[in-house]
């Protein structure tokens, strides 16, 4: 089978396990934050829906990038809520009921935001639009891969909660591992013209990440948000679901080149994480054996 058919094939099925992962570490309760902090909740998913894809736009205008490459900045920007920021936010004292609810909300608002964001991206950058492209054919389709399996992940959480407990984190790892390989994949599929991609997202990646990040600080500053909140808002929109943009281009799009920008930002964000983590460490108020207790 071809790299590219197996990846076509793979995606889908682990970025499933990956929302099954997610929604076997909710329960109702965290989802309190929208009636108790409805304001930073609604800041936080405003810079996520509207203001990030703005973003991708701003960047992939910017930087002299193939259309290819400009249209996947907007599907990563357009895929806000990394599965792991939860677990950073944990880590780096932000408000974790907070994140735990703007990934949930992304992952249910995604599925008719990227098919917009995607269509508009097409039009600007590569003047035409996606081969047999229907916009809620496209909504259907990730709706299908995100909100039911993060819903039967809490109907396993509310009836067998020591399972879920025991199988979140192996199920995410797991996840984790085959979606490395599919990266390896899209990076083998465009190996002839590797180098020349990669020193087209390699900026950009790097440039998202910083805006976004201090976007979300400047939000939270404008909002007059607590510091754990700002700090919980800058990581979930500076951590994107790349896995869900290499889906979207790999499966949805059917162009390996358009998951570059994902597949790089990956180690970008890995990076930016590590950064917020050490710097709590060195702070001295939180170690690693939380980690036990954390959402991952």
């Amino acid at each position: 089978m071809e790299v590219s058919s197996l990846t076509h094939l793979i995606a889908p099925i682990i970025l499933i396990f990956m929302m099954l992962g997610m929604g076997m570490s909710l329960v109702k309760d965290d989802f309190k934050p929208i009636l108790v902090e409805p304001k930073a909740v609604l800041v936080g998913s405003f810079m996520q829906m509207m203001m990030l894809p703005l973003i991708g736009f701003f960047i992939a205008t910017v930087f002299p990038v193939s259309p290819e490459i400009a249209v996947g900045i907007v599907v990563l920007a357009s895929c806000p809520g990394g599965p792991g920021s939860n677990l950073v936010a944990y880590i780096c004292r932000g408000d974790a009921a907070l994140s735990v609810t703007l990934t949930a909300i992304s992952s249910l608002l995604t599925a008719v935001t990227i098919p917009l964001f995607v269509m508009l991206a097409f039009d600007v950058f590569m003047k035409t639009s996606p081969a047999t492209f229907a916009v809620w054919d496209f909504s259907i389709k990730i709706f299908l891969i995100t909100v039911p399996p993060i819903g039967i992940g809490m109907v396993i959480k509310y009836y067998a909660p020591n399972f879920a407990s025991k199988s979140e984190t192996p199920v995410k790892v797991g996840a984790i591992i085959f979606l490395l390989g599919v990266i390896v994949g899209v990076f083998i599929k465009e190996r002839n013209n590797l180098g020349n991609l990669l020193s087209q997202a390699g900026l950009p990646a790097i440039t998202l990440c910083l805006l976004t990040v201090s976007l979300g600080f400047i939000s939270a500053k404008l909002f007059r948000l607590n510091k754990a909140q700002g700090k919980t808002i800058a990581i979930e929109i500076g951590l994107q679901n790349a896995a869900l943009a290499i889906i979207v281009a790999t499966t949805f799009l059917n162009n390996t080149q358009m998951a570059i920008p994902a597949a790089v930002y990956s180690p970008v964000m890995l990076t930016m994480s590590g950064l917020f983590i050490i710097h709590t460490l060195v702070d001295g108020k939180r170690s690693y054996p939380l980690l036990q207790n954390s959402k991952i």
